[in-house]
């Protein structure tokens, strides 16, 4: 599918997208951002061209800087990620590698994560702030430090995460432990 040469239509588009997956009515996000619900809703109908002020007002409701939101709504929709197209960044320090596997602009952010033996990998609870996200253990086993809760999770187990909370993710294993995480966005 090539892009649309108009971004309007793909700020429009990801304006929806985002709204609905917050699960938001158009006078909540009016609520939220002091953008009429009226003026919401003839942007997302392609009615009207947002400014600059009310895409401010907008991502600022959704929690997500203004840059990011234009990002977001420029990325061509795709609905296929190949495996050798997927990107992945490895931790210098641990060796921690972690792949993208879903395409741009899913609802669902489905990472691979390999944990070296013996890493311990800390989160703050900040990183899960505006996000729910499930750990899905595939090989292997990883103990996951919670705030106080420590869960040991073998292959197969799944857990979904709490309230945002410092977090540890530790392989106390000799061989490397492979899972999934799937992120939605809060």
């Amino acid at each position: 599918m090539s892009a649309d040469p108009d971004p309007v239509h793909a700020i429009a588009a990801r304006l929806k997208l985002e709204r609905e997956q917050r699960g938001w009515s158009l006078a909540e996000l009016g609520e939220r951002s002091g953008v009429s619900k009226a003026m919401i809703s003839k942007i997302e109908r392609m009615e009207a061209s947002p400014t600059a002020t009310v895409l401010g007002r907008l991502s600022g409701a959704f929690g997500l800087p203004l840059s990011v939101l234009l990002a977001l709504a420029e990325r061509q929709e795709q609905r296929l990620s190949f495996s050798a197209e997927q990107p992945i960044w490895t931790d210098p320090e641990t060796g921690y590698t972690r792949r993208a596997v879903s395409p741009p602009n899913a609802l669902v952010e489905l990472l691979e994560v390999v944990l070296p033996p013996g890493v311990r990998v800390p989160y703050p609870a900040a990183a899960f702030a505006f996000q729910q996200q499930q750990i899905w253990v595939l090989d292997g086993k990883l103990d996951f430090q919670e705030g106080p809760t420590l869960h040991h999770l073998g292959q197969g187990d799944c857990l979904m995460l709490g309230p945002p909370a410092d977090c540890v993710f530790f392989n106390p294993t000799p061989e490397a432990t492979r899972y999934l995480i799937a992120l939605t966005r809060r």
